[in-house]
């Protein structure tokens, strides 16, 4: 009784409040240039295979580990070096998405095309700083409420990113919902001004070269080179179905007979409630059953739910299936994504989080951002029914590593995280 007292009071906190607004930050920019730039792109008469390719805007993502040294190694003027590059990111995005507003699709999709990539970058790098920052600042009892509630926060963004945005859009100008969103990612300032200071903040590598090489070796001495190397590619694998359905979902719906405010609407209310459960859901579950069965248990819902979209490309526009359809998919992604960040955040050393989160989750990004590239073309070629078994399938890869480093049997304990003074040997 006294441990779920405990477990409660931790999401009373000021850290969650933070963490549950720079997750809502962390968001924002994402679809920004993918699911809700699509349709203004499908209006302004770009082909489908185009739009599909349009991901690979989204490079930064996976590139992120170049860069990411230089956030554990330098400090900004501000606000230390967590909070300092938090905020500085967050002004360069709410600028960048404001001039994606006047860009032109139909005429100059180069252009938009240079800005997306601008966005990407900035939102990237606001992402290393965030998962450091969530990283330093999570102890062990917090590690599941924290990782919800970011979570929570990333899925109301994607939420009104998605959603509202698509409301909107049916009756305003699409460069006026991109200003409105712009004007949301403010909330990314205010956060990092109200987050309190991670206790680790002023522990850095003392060079840039360590803070290139040591992250990297330190990982995988920890590990071991293969281990290690069976960790990347499960990162890479774990949510590859569910990017590739994301990747198309939308058009999907608008091309069975759905408006804009439909998806927008039921997304956005009871989706969102189904949200919230299953992003609060896996931060209380992945506290009691552990990293390794909460890997298992979630990976396998979150494949499953992909089969709500077969069952609506068989029975055409039904709003019933789309409303069952939606709630599994946010309910199932919500735990998933729990389960998923708390685990990558067990294999970093707060001496290098940025760096080593980076590595991690540009891994992902890969994932979601370029092996789904294709994806446009593969529902051309089979039609939407075969191209969402396929991504079932594409769930399989992920799930068949978790034997190898996360086996269900094993205690459900995290992964040891090396504490702040530990010095990797290299000559062992």
């Amino acid at each position: 009784m006294k441990s779920t007292l405990s477990f409660l009071q931790v999401f009373g906190s000021r850290k969650m409040a933070a963490l549950l607004l720079l997750g809502f930050s962390a968001g924002m920019p994402l679809f920004m240039t993918g699911t809700t730039l699509q349709p203004w792109m499908k209006e302004q008469g770009v082909d489908l295979s185009t739009i599909g390719f349009f991901s690979l805007v989204g490079l930064p993502y996976s590139l992120k580990f170049l860069w990411s040294p230089l956030l554990d190694r330098f400090v900004p003027p501000f606000l230390g070096r967590r909070r300092g590059w938090m905020f500085l990111t967050q002004l360069l995005l709410v600028l960048a998405i404001a001039t994606l507003a006047i860009q032109k699709p139909a005429q100059a999709l180069q252009f938009v095309a240079l800005n997306a990539v601008l966005i990407a970058f900035f939102s990237a790098t606001q992402d290393i700083a965030i998962d450091a920052y969530r990283t330093d600042v999570l102890e062990k009892l917090e590690l599941g409420a924290g990782v919800g509630v970011y979570v929570l926060g990333y899925r109301i963004a994607l939420l009104v990113t998605g959603s509202l945005a698509f409301i909107l859009a049916d009756r305003l100008p699409w460069p006026v919902v991109y200003l409105l969103m712009a004007a949301f990612m403010t909330i990314g300032l205010a956060a990092s001004i109200f987050a309190p200071e991670p206790v680790s903040d002023n522990i850095r590598p003392p060079s840039l070269e360590e803070a290139v090489i040591l992250p990297f070796l330190e990982f995988f001495q920890r590990n071991g080179w293969l281990q290690g190397a069976l960790i990347l590619l499960f990162i890479v694998f774990y949510k590859f179905g569910d990017s590739l359905l994301s990747n198309m979902s939308r058009l999907f719906l608008l091309d069975v007979g759905f408006t804009k405010t439909d998806i927008g609407a039921i997304q956005g209310g009871m989706g969102l409630v189904a949200t919230i459960v299953g992003t609060l859901a896996g931060g209380a579950i992945l506290s009691k059953i552990g990293i390794n069965r909460s890997l298992w248990l979630f990976g396998g819902l979150q494949a499953l739910s992909n089969l709500g979209y077969f069952a609506i490309s068989q029975l055409g526009q039904n709003y019933q299936m789309l409303v069952l359809t939606i709630n599994i998919e946010n309910f199932c992604g919500g735990l998933g994504t729990a389960a998923f960040l708390g685990f990558l955040t067990t294999l970093c050393n707060q001496r290098f989080s940025a760096t080593q989160y980076a590595l991690l989750s540009s891994f992902m990004a890969f994932s979601r951002d370029i092996l789904v590239a294709p994806a446009g073309s593969i529902a051309q070629s089979t039609g939407w029914s075969v191209f969402f078994l396929i991504t079932i399938a594409a769930a399989l890869p992920g799930l068949l590593l978790l034997p190898v480093f996360a086996p269900w049997n094993s205690e459900p304990v995290a992964m040891p995280r090396p504490g702040l003074d530990d010095k990797p040997d290299f000559d062992a």
